[in-house]
């Protein structure tokens, strides 16, 4: 099975407005294509912005089959590789944090409802999810999705591990000074787990946040494959199931473990 090449595509687009965060997606699909990308990771929020008045966004948030869906599929259809991409999510009345993977033939392939919402911003504009591990097949892969603050709980991302989740999918909203989490917790999180992880952040200012870039996929045998600076940009890596397989070989963590210890947890 060959490498996944996975584009990481760091920008924080333009704050509420949709349409043309939707041509900047079109301009990246098409370069990460040409690069021989099989996947394109956005940012958390990607769709809207981030930093949004809170009356905003009901207004801004769509269903997962909505315009935007629709749009992004033809997106990934015309370019022919899977995108992943942060939006406000309406159910009714309910308002998600949420991601939805979209593979290249243009339909939805997973919707992922953030489960841990950081700070206040979020707690009041957001209702949070309640299915910790989301999953989609791709290339051959086991695809997991989670935002932002949820990969900082090691149970999270313990989670995916156990449910085989081979390539874990993190688009994010990282902002100073907790710029730590990109540069050591998401490498730690993929050797421990053995897993793929692409962090994918927002960058400079909006609002009152301050994003730190730094986006980055983190292999699982200790090592980040590529690394953004700070600035606009995408970067690529590659997925390696060989990788992957072997450094499961090697590294006992998962089969070492010992659940009838771990009861006090839960």
């Amino acid at each position: 099975m060959p490498p996944l090449r996975t584009a990481l595509l760091q920008s924080s687009g333009v704050l509420g407005d949709v349409a043309e965060n939707h041509k900047a997606l079109d301009e990246a699909a098409e370069r990460a294509a040409q690069a021989g990308a099989g996947l394109l990771v956005t940012s958390e929020m990607f769709l809207t912005g981030y930093a949004l008045d809170l009356d905003a966004v009901p207004g801004l948030a769509e269903a997962s089959d909505g315009d935007s869906a629709r749009a992004i599929g033809e997106i990934a259809r015309r370019h022919g590789l899977a995108v992943l991409y942060g939006y406000p999510e309406r159910d009714g009345e309910t308002v998600y944090n949420s991601a939805q993977l979209i593979g290249p033939d243009g339909a939805a392939l997973a919707n992922y409802r953030k489960t841990h919402l950081f700070g206040c911003f979020e707690q009041d504009a957001f209702t949070p999810g309640d299915t910790p591990v989301v999953q989609a097949e791709l290339g051959g892969l086991r695809i997991g999705i989670m935002i932002c603050y949820d990969v900082e709980f090691p149970e999270n991302v313990r989670a995916h591990a156990l449910a085989g989740t081979d390539l874990l999918l993190v688009p994010t909203a990282q902002m100073h000074p907790f710029q730590f989490v990109a540069e050591h917790l998401v490498p730690v999180r993929a050797f421990e787990n053995q897993m793929y992880v692409a962090y994918v952040n927002r960058t400079g200012l909006e609002g009152e946040f301050e994003f730190v870039g730094l986006s980055c996929l983190a292999s699982p045998d200790g090592t980040t494959r590529t690394r953004a600076g700070r600035g606009e940009e995408m970067v690529l890596g590659e997925v390696d199931p060989e990788l992957l397989s072997a450094s499961r070989e090697n590294n006992p963590y998962l089969r070492d473990r010992r659940p009838g210890l771990y009861a006090s947890l839960v």
